[in-house]
């Protein structure tokens, strides 16, 4: 992005910036996500100034996320991200996202990644794939409990959902994000890394994973979850190309799910629980059928 007084756009918003430095340093960064976005030396010095100065102090958060959605829904949200970090910016917005880079996670090839770094990787993935918004968003916060997991543990992160889980609800007051956004996101957390293990996974585990994310009723927000785990596993070394075997296996899954008789199952069970049970067994041991291999037949 140049500072280039015939580049008109750029030049007004520069002109803006002046008049008020808060918002404009997020829209400079936003604008950044665009298709020929890129924020040059000098516009970032001038960006960090202003945030040096306490630009960002007196800004309302509310009034911050129409520029931070401009950016998410962007080509390129890595780059409004980048831009943000590199002027200060994102530790006074988003300081629990801030706090990833730098932090190690396992991974294949190598060995670890950075998860700020992997975070916009995981957010230009979802843009690639035309990703609606609250997906963007997921994307953005799911790993916000693995900031400050014990260092004699990393690169494995224990109980980073129970740290994580109330960070993002901190999140989403404070910017007054959609409902269903939080919803995603605390869904993501929760299971995201429960979806990558899917193949190991025996068939009862499967349908009731199923049934935990209410698959059954919420088919499209299961849909931006699954959505959300393929852009994160596409979002790792090597990986951008593959296919993420884990999404049609649990549509298949859940085809069978949906196959199941529940008027039946109720006449014969009049128990709620006993009728819960056996609808659990009846889900399991059609996931075993529709997935053809022996070893998802134990449905226990």
């Amino acid at each position: 992005m140049s500072t280039d007084p015939s580049r008109g756009l750029l030049s007004a918003t520069l002109g803006a910036v002046l008049a008020n430095p808060a918002l404009n340093v997020l829209r400079i960064a936003a604008m950044a996500a665009g298709p020929d976005g890129e924020v040059d030396p000098e516009t970032v010095e001038m960006m960090r100034a202003q945030v040096a100065a306490g630009a960002l102090a007196t800004l309302a958060p509310a009034a911050a996320w129409p520029e931070l959605e401009r950016g998410l829904l962007a080509a390129a949200p890595s780059r409004m991200l980048r831009a943000l970090r590199d002027c200060g910016a994102l530790a006074v917005l988003l300081p629990e996202v801030d706090a990833l880079f730098g932090v190690p996670q396992s991974a294949d090839d190598p060995a670890e990644v950075d998860i700020g770094d992997h975070i916009l990787r995981v957010v230009d993935e979802a843009a690639r794939c035309n990703a609606p918004l609250a997906v963007r968003f997921a994307a953005l916060v799911f790993n916000v409990g693995k900031a400050d997991s014990p260092r004699e543990h990393l690169p494995a992160h224990y109980k980073h959902i129970e740290r994580g889980c109330p960070r993002i609800e901190a999140i989403c007051a404070r910017f007054g994000v959609a409902a269903e956004f939080l919803d995603l996101a605390l869904l993501a957390i929760a299971e995201c890394e429960r979806v990558h293990r899917a193949a190991e996974m025996r068939a009862g585990s499967i349908a009731a994973m199923l049934e935990r994310v209410d698959a059954f009723d919420r088919p499209a927000r299961f849909e931006q979850l699954l959505t959300l785990c393929t852009c994160d596993f596409r979002a790792f070394p090597g990986r951008a190309s593959l296919v993420y075997p884990k999404a049609p296996m649990l549509r298949v899954a859940l085809r069978a799910c949906l196959a199941v008789d529940e008027g039946e199952l109720a006449d014969e069970h009049e128990d709620e629980a006993e009728f819960a049970a056996a609808l659990l067994e009846a889900r399991a041991l059609a996931v075993a059928a529709a997935l053809r291999s022996e070893r998802w037949a134990d449905a226990a």
